[in-house]
C-alpha cells in the first residue's frame, strides 16, 4: 500500500510547477489532492475519489490559463508559494500555451500560412509566390475556373514585417474568440465571403497588385463589433476606444496621409461585410 492509495489519479503533467499549482488550488475548493513525481519529466496528481468528477472539470479550466493570479492565489492561502522557474517553464512554453489555448485550428491553419508565405517570400521567392496568388490580372470566367484560388490569394500575401504583424495578430486575437463561441464553420465563411468581397473590390479600384489579410481582419471587428451588440450574451465584444481606433485607422486611409499604401477599399468592404454577417448569423440562430 502507497500513500496515495485513497487517491485517484486524475491527471500526469510534465511540469512539477504546474502540478502544484492545480493541486493547491484544489485544496481550496475542499479536495484532498497531491503531486507524486514519477520522474523529472512525470507528475501526478492524485485526489479524493467522491470529487474526481468535479476535479477533472476544474482541470479542463485550469489548463487554458494555468498561468492565471487566481491559482497563484491559491497557492498563497494553501500555506504553500509555487513559483514559475526556468527549470520547469519558459517564456516560450508560456507562449505557447496561452497562444495554442486562445486559437483553434482554422485559426492556427490561417495564421501559419500567412507566415509560410511571407517567409518564403523573405529568402528569395516574392515574386514566383506573389505570382501565384497575385489576384487575376484578367477577370473572367475562364480564368476563375482555370485558377479558382486566386480570388483568396492575395489575402495570404504581406509586404512587410508592420503588415504581417498588424494582421494575423488581430486574426489570432479575432478569429480566435470567433471559433471558439460559434465555431469553426462560422469562421471559415466569414474568411471566405469577406477576402472575396474585399479582393473583388480592391481589383476594380486599383487592379491587381495588392495583398494582405487587413479585408479579412476588418471584417471580423465588424463582425464582432455587431455580433456583440445584438447577441451580447455570447461574450463576444470589442471595447469602443479598440473599434474607435480601428475606425479611424480606416478613415486616414481613404484621407491618403498614411506613409504606407493601404487597402482602403477591401478594408471597407471587408468591415460591411462583417456587419453584414453578424446580423444574419445572429437572425438565422434566433429564428432557429
Amino acid at each position: 500500500m502507497t500513500e496515495h492509495d485513497d487517491l485517484q489519479l486524475l491527471v500526469q503533467l510534465e511540469q512539477h510547477n504546474i502540478a502544484l499549482l492545480f493541486a493547491n488550488y484544489l485544496a481550496t475548493l475542499g479536495i484532498v489532492a497531491k503531486v507524486v513525481s514519477e520522474t523529472k519529466q512525470a507528475h501526478r496528481v492524485y485526489c479524493q475519489q467522491d470529487k474526481i468528477s468535479q476535479a477533472k472539470a476544474e482541470f479542463d479550466i485550469f489548463i487554458k490559463a494555468p498561468f492565471d493570479q487566481k491559482y497563484q492565489q491559491a497557492a498563497w492561502q494553501h500555506g504553500e508559494t509555487v513559483t514559475i522557474n526556468s527549470s520547469d517553464t519558459t517564456l516560450l512554453a508560456i507562449f505557447k500555451d496561452n497562444f495554442l489555448a486562445h486559437a483553434g485550428i482554422v485559426t492556427l491553419l490561417v495564421f501559419v500560412l500567412c507566415w509560410l508565405v511571407f517567409i518564403g517570400s523573405n529568402l528569395g521567392w516574392a515574386k514566383s509566390i506573389f505570382s501565384e496568388l497575385q489576384f487575376y490580372p484578367h477577370l473572367s470566367m475562364d480564368a476563375f475556373l482555370a485558377e479558382p484560388w486566386r480570388l483568396l490569394g492575395p489575402a495570404f500575401f504581406h509586404f512587410s514585417w508592420l503588415h504581417i504583424v498588424f494582421n494575423t495578430m488581430w486574426w489570432w486575437q479575432l478569429g480566435g474568440s470567433i471559433e471558439d463561441v460559434l465555431g469553426k464553420s462560422t469562421l471559415i465563411n466569414l474568411l471566405l465571403i469577406s477576402a472575396i468581397v474585399s479582393n473583388l473590390g480592391q481589383f476594380f479600384v486599383s487592379g491587381a497588385n495588392f495583398g494582405g489579410l487587413s479585408g479579412v481582419v476588418y471584417a471580423l471587428v465588424g463582425f464582432v463589433w455587431w455580433y456583440g451588440y445584438l447577441a451580447p450574451e455570447k461574450g463576444l465584444s470589442l471595447s469602443k476606444p479598440l473599434i474607435g481606433f480601428l475606425l479611424f485607422w480606416l478613415l486616414l486611409g481613404f484621407v491618403d496621409i498614411l506613409p504606407v499604401n493601404v487597402a482602403n477599399t477591401a478594408h471597407l468592404l471587408g468591415l460591411i461585410s462583417g456587419c453584414l454577417l453578424a446580423v444574419y448569423s445572429v437572425k438565422s440562430s434566433g429564428s432557429s
